[in-house]
C-alpha cells in the first residue's frame, strides 16, 4: 500500500545555500515527490488517499547529519556516570557515591571531567576513587576520551589480566607509585576489559538512536566502529528498530577482514552502510596528546604524541584505497596531520575519489588548509570545541591562536567539509554546536574569539554544512542532506526559524519532531502528532 502525508501551512527550507523555501512537501513511500505550496499538496494527498499534517506555521528544515560520533559510546554515557562540568574532584566524589548506590553493574563508569575547571587545581587520582569507591573497579573518562582515571581495584584487574601498566600510558606520581591516569593505548587496552553482553549493547545502542533523533539528527557517521556495535547495528536493522541512518567507519583493526570479504565503500542498505575505516593518527589537546610540531606552550616538555608510526600509517592508507574503502584519519595537531597529508599524498587518484577524510584538524596551519584543498581530502569540524576548549590559547600560546579551529578559512579554500558532534565528546544537540560555530564563544569569554573573530560562520552556511555538507562526507547527498524531490523525507520540525532568531537564541531552539524516511520518529508534546 502507498503511504502518502502531506505536511502543510509550515516554512520549509528545501535548502540553506542557496536558501531556497516551500509551504508544504508531499512524501510518497518514504521520499519527498513534491516541493511547493500548500494548496496543491493537500491536493496530492487527499486524491492518494494520504495524510494531510497541518503544521501551523512551524519551521521544517533538512534533519541534521552528525557526520563523526559514536553510537556506542554515547549509549554507553546515557547508561553512566555523567561528569559534565563538574568543577572540582569533591564534587565528582560527591556524584560518584550516589551513583555507586544505584548501580549493579561489575565496573562503574562515567565520562565527562576536565581538570581545567577543577577548583583543587590538579588532576584526579586514583585515591580519590579509593575514598568512595574502594571495592568495585571504577573507570572515569575525561570529557576527550583520550584519558581516563582508575581506582585501584580497576587497577589490580587490568594488571592481572596482562596489560602493561608502564609510562607513557599510566601515569605515575614522583615515587613511582601509579597514580590511576591512563591514556591513548591503555585506556584502549582498559576499556577492553568492559565487556557487554549483547542485549546490553543493543539496548545502549537504540538509547543512542532515541536520544539522537529527539534532537534532531537523522544520519550519523559512526567513526571508529566495533564488529560487536556493527553486529549490534544489522541485529537492530533486522528487526525495524534503526531509526536512523547509520553509516560505519571500522576501527582499522577490521581492514584485513573487509578486505577478504570485498566488502566497498557504501556497502549495505539505505539505512545501514559500511563506509570505510578509522584510524587515529594522535590524542587530545585536553590530554596534551595531539601531536604538535612545536611544544606545548604550557608544558615545553612534551608535543604530543603519535599513536601510530608514519610507516604503518601509510601502509593502511595505500591498503585501505586500494580496495575501495574511504579513511578517517583523527588528526588534531598539526605534525598529525603532516603524517596523514604524507600518507594521502601517496593515494592521490583515490582521494578525491573515496573523499578520503581527515577528522577534527583541531590546529592547522594555512600551508595545510592548502594541501587539504589541493588533493581533494574532506574534513569532518566539531565546532563546539571552541567553546568546550576555552583553554586552548593558554595551551598552544598565541602566536599559534591563528591555526586552531580555522572554519571559514577552510571552507572558504574549497576544502569538503561537514560538521559533527564527536558525541559524546560534545553534546549530540545540533543547535550547540550550530551556536559555537555562529559565536566562537564570543558570550561564554573564550579567548580564542578575540583571535579569530572573523572565523566566525553566517547561520545559514553553518546549517548548509550541517546537512549537505555532511552527507558529501558519507556519500549520501543523493539521497539526503536537503528536502529536494527524489531524496528521502528525512526532516525534523523546530520551534523557531534560526535565520531569523537572535544568535544568543540559536543553542535554545527545540526540535518539535523528527521524520525519517516518511517515519516521524520523534514528536514533542509541543506538536503531537500520531
Amino acid at each position: 500500500m502507498v503511504r502518502v502525508t502531506s505536511l502543510i501551512n509550515c516554512k520549509a527550507y528545501i535548502k540553506f545555500k542557496p536558501v531556497r523555501t516551500a509551504s508544504a512537501i508531499t512524501v510518497i513511500d518514504g521520499r519527498i515527490h513534491y516541493v511547493g505550496d500548500s494548496e496543491k499538496a493537500t491536493r496530492i494527498a487527499k486524491l492518494l488517499g494520504g495524510e494531510v499534517v497541518d503544521l501551523g506555521g512551524s519551521v521544517v528544515m533538512p534533519g541534521f547529519i552528525d557526520a563523526h560520533m559514536h553510537l556506542d559510546s554515547l549509549g554507553i554515557n546515557l547508561n553512566s556516570l555523567d561528569l559534565r562540568g563538574t568543577k572540582s574532584i569533591a564534587e565528582i566524589k560527591e556524584k560518584l557515591k550516589e551513583f555507586s548506590v544505584r548501580t549493579t553493574t561489575k565496573w562503574i563508569r562515567g565520562r565527562g571531567w576536565d581538570q581545567e575547571l577543577f577548583a583543587e587545581g590538579r588532576w584526579i587520582n586514583r585515591w580519590d576513587i579509593d575514598e568512595v569507591v574502594p571495592d568495585r573497579p571504577v573507570l572515569l573518562v575525561r570529557v576527550c576520551g583520550h584519558v581516563g582515571v582508575l581506582n585501584s581495584k580497576a587497577l589490580e584487574l587490568v594488571k592481572k589480566a596482562g596489560v602493561q601498566l608502564k609510562q607513557p600510558y599510566f601515569d605515575v606520581d614522583g615515587e613511582g607509585e601509579l597514580t590511576g591516569i591512563v591514556r591513548e593505548s591503555g585506556l584502549g587496552e582498559v576499556l577492553k576489559l568492559i565487556k557487554y553482553g549483547e542485549e546490553e549493547l543493543l539496548k545502549y545502542t537504540e538509547d543512542a538512536v532515541v536520544h539522537a533523533l529527539k534532537h534532531g539528527v537523522t544520519t550519523v557517521g559512526l567513526t571508529g566502529c566495533s564488529h560487536e556495535v556493527l553486529s549490534a547495528l544489522q541485529i537492530l536493522n533486522s528487526l525495524s528498530k534503526l531509526k536512523i541512518r547509520a553509516r560505519a567507519y571500522l576501527n582499522h583493526e577490521l581492514l584485513p577482514y573487509l578486505r577478504k570479504l570485498g566488502i566497498r565503500c557504501g556497502f549495505g542498505s539505505s539505512r545501514l552502510k559500511v563506509m570505510g575505516i578509522k584510524v587515529f593518527a594522535d590524542g587530545s589537546l585536553g590530554a596534551r596528546t595531539a601531536l604538535l610540531s612545536r611544544p606545548y606552550a604550557d608544558d615545553p616538555s612534551t608535543k604530543g604524541v603519535a599513536v601510530i608510526s608514519k610507516e604503518e600509517l601509510a601502509r593502511i592508507v595505500k591498503e585501505a584505497s586500494e580496495a575501495g574503502l574511504q579513511l578517517a584519519v583523527h588528526a588534531i595537531g598539526d605534525e598529525a596531520l603532516d603524517m596523514v597529508l604524507r600518507a594521502y599524498g601517496e593515494v592521490l587518484s583515490h582521494v578525491r575519489a573515496l573523499r578520503h577524510r581527515v577528522e577534527h584538524t583541531s590546529v592547522i596551519r594555512p600551508e595545510q588548509i592548502k594541501k587539504l584543498s589541493e588533493i581533494g581530502a574532506a574534513v569532518a569540524l566539531q565546532p563546539h570545541f571552541v567553546i568546550t576548549d576555552w583553554w586552548v590559547i593558554e595551551r598552544v600560546g598565541a602566536e599559534r591562536a591563528a591555526w586552531v579551529y580555522p572554519f571559514k578559512s577552510i571552507i572558504n579554500s574549497g576544502v569538503m567539509v561537514g560538521f559533527s558532534t564527536d558525541a559524546p565528546v560534545e553534546p549530540i544537540n545540533p543547535w550547540e554546536t550550530v551556536y559555537a560555530a555562529a559565536t566562537r564563544g564570543a558570550y561564554e569569554g573564550v579567548n580564542l574569539y578575540e583571535y579569530s573573530r572573523d572565523e566566525v560562520l553566517d547561520v545559514a552556511d553553518i546549517l548548509h554544512y550541517y546537512t549537505y555538507g555532511s552527507a558529501q562526507l558519507l556519500h549520501s547527498e543523493d539521497e539526503v542532506g536537503t528536502l529536494e524531490a527524489g531524496k528521502y523525507a528525512d526532516l525534523i520540525v523546530v520551534d523557531e526559524d534560526p535565520l531569523e532568531v537572535d544568535l544568543k537564541e540559536l543553542k535554545s531552539i527545540k526540535v518539535l519532531a523528527t521524520m525519517v524516511g516518511g517515519e516521524f520518529t520523534y514528536s514533542s508534546r509541543e506538536l503531537s502528532i500520531n
